[in-house]
């Protein structure tokens, strides 16, 4: 990539967007439609299922800040994460409760990210541009199915968009307030989830590496002092409220838990999740265009490289950790199909035909970004043949076609993933992050009409025992914790000696579920140990379709 020019002091980096073509209501139509596709992908069949482990985790610690006393007691304020979401989901509890309550908050926020991925995408490449890419990140599986739940992932991805667009803003022009309003953006980030910290890395390696885009000190320190100001509102939330200790326990136990997958988990994962047929189109035209590649596509990459290097390196591996990349994917295969129209420009040699020169590219000149500039003073077109303009007309026409069937292709390839997996989620086989824990709600819901008030169950790992607890509101705890505090997450309780919290009846309950007994079989065989040894009786049980139990309640006694 290289830069298009080296300006001047004050001078613009790159034309203003363009004027959109039309005004006023009939303009904004297109963008309407492509937000109410993506509202309506993102809140249909919304409670099918209920929660998973981070769900039930996330809404109870709303339902805390709410001023539920039940949940408060079983979810405390302060567990691993920062509240910004979390805070913004209490607002919404306080006024309507439930599990349709609470996913429509993350849902609707998705929304606002592909409003804010059209702004981006019609800043860099114009308005075909910015709405192909609303368009794709709308009906993207990845994007879907992520915003569908209650994870940090979502709100988070929303901030990053945002700051990315403060910082395209600030590379167009050297206005300070854009790169402050970048620093406070991400610092918003940040609390949405902390790991997206690492996205400081990405700015710092696109600056390093566009030193057209000039950081001076005065404009530098002030969006580094917004970042932190923002930014260190949970450590010091922490700190005034007493528990300082739990997020330092936390990030040490994330440093040294063993992997959960290998390192290639995101190649074989996120690709398919993003589409295949967008990352194609995403790639292919940073090779087909790369004469028009400048700082836009650096940034675009630098974006998505060092948090896809940071996670594949870093051993806990989540399926939603690499959200952020879809806008960008979506942006980057909306200028390649956008750009089809004009491919015998961008395939002809780089001079121009009736002058022998090379172009002269003008960064003030009003156009889309990447078209080439009117010279001013550049002889007229040499006479052409008869019939010319006619077969130029119907070549262009016939791109413009094409162009529209290869969105249209590449929108129904992903929309047809993305609709798929909104039904209910009944395998016992899928990744954390991707949905919903079958039977979980089912289960939960039994003990809290059933199980007397005081009752403790004990599952065999946390990710059901967080389900069962938020719904049952009953605490549940984990066989699978470990009793070495360095190998535990600190939010847990371990239980180092279940026989004997059994046999002094400690637990009325054992909670058995084929996700979890998957992931763990030593634990899982514990666990029925225990049930014969004391007596289990099944008293409710949660089946697929199939007929195979999901989740099966036993009542134990000791004697």
């Amino acid at each position: 990539m290289t830069d298009r020019s080296v300006l001047p002091a004050g001078a613009p980096r790159t034309a203003p967007a363009p004027t959109p073509s039309g005004a006023g209501v009939p303009a904004a139509l297109p963008l309407a439609a492509v937000l109410l596709l993506a509202a309506g992908l993102r809140l249909w069949r919304l409670t099918a299922t209920g929660f998973n482990s981070d769900e039930a985790v996330y809404t109870g610690t709303a339902a805390s800040l709410a001023g539920d006393e039940q949940l408060g007691a079983l979810f405390p304020v302060f567990r691993a994460h920062p509240v910004l979401f979390q805070s913004l989901l209490s607002l919404a509890l306080r006024i309507h409760g439930g599990d349709g309550t609470a996913r429509a908050v993350p849902a609707l926020l998705g929304v606002a990210t592909v409003a804010v991925t059209y702004a981006l995408g019609r800043r860099l490449y114009g308005r075909a541009a910015g709405l192909v890419a609303a368009l794709l990140l709308a009906v993207m599986p990845y994007h879907v199915v992520v915003s569908r739940q209650v994870l940090l992932d979502g709100p988070m991805t929303l901030c990053a968009t945002g700051t990315l667009y403060c910082v395209v803003r600030y590379a167009e022009s050297p206005a300070p307030r854009w790169l402050m309003a970048a620093g406070g953006t991400l610092g918003l980030t940040v609390l949405a989830k902390e790991t997206s910290l690492v996205l400081l890395g990405s700015l710092y390696a696109f600056f390093a590496l566009t030193p057209a885009v000039r950081t001076r000190g005065r404009a530098l320190l002030p969006a580094l002092a917004a970042l932190a100001v923002v930014a260190l509102a949970h450590p010091l939330a922490q700190a005034v409220s007493g528990h300082a200790q739990a997020g330092g326990s936390y990030l040490l136990w994330q440093m040294f838990r063993r992997a959960n997958h290998p390192y290639d988990f995101y190649v074989r994962e996120v690709p398919w999740s993003m589409g295949p047929l967008a990352v194609l189109a995403a790639g292919a035209g940073l090779v087909w265009l790369r004469r028009e590649n400048t700082w836009r596509e650096r940034l675009l990459l630098c974006w998505v490289a060092v948090p896809a290097l940071f996670f594949t390196v870093w051993p806990v591996k989540g399926f939603q950790y690499l959200l952020p990349a879809a806008p960008v994917c979506a942006v980057l295969a909306a200028r390649t199909l956008t750009g089809l129209p004009r491919a015998r420009a961008a395939s002809a040699p780089a001079g121009l035909p009736w002058t022998g020169r090379a172009p002269v590219r003008l960064p003030w000149a009003g156009r889309a970004p990447g078209r080439p500039a009117q010279v001013e003073g550049a002889p007229a077109r040499l006479p052409q043949a008869e019939g010319a303009p006619a077969q130029a007309s119907r070549a262009g026409a016939v791109r413009r076609v094409v162009a529209v069937v290869a969105v249209a292709v590449v929108a129904v390839s992903l929309a047809v993933p993305a609709w798929a997996r909104i039904p209910p989620q009944t395998s016992t086989r899928f990744l954390a992050g991707t949905g919903g824990l079958p039977g979980g709600r089912e289960a939960g819901l039994w003990v809290r009409a059933h199980a007397p008030d005081g009752a403790r169950l004990l599952a065999i790992g946390p990710s059901m025992a967080n389900v069962v607890q938020y719904y049952g509101l009953r605490p549940v705890s984990a066989l699978s914790v470990s009793p070495d505090p360095a190998r535990r997450n600190p939010s847990y309780r371990a239980v180092p000696n279940p026989d004997r919290a059994l046999r002094d009846g400690d637990f009325q309950y054992l909670v058995w579920d084929a996700y979890t007994a998957r992931r763990t079989p030593f634990f899982t065989a514990q666990l029925e140990k225990l049930t014969v040894r004391y007596h289990g009786a099944a008293v409710f049980r949660v089946n697929d379709v199939r007929g195979d139990p999901v989740v099966v309640v036993y009542r134990v006694r000791a004697s």
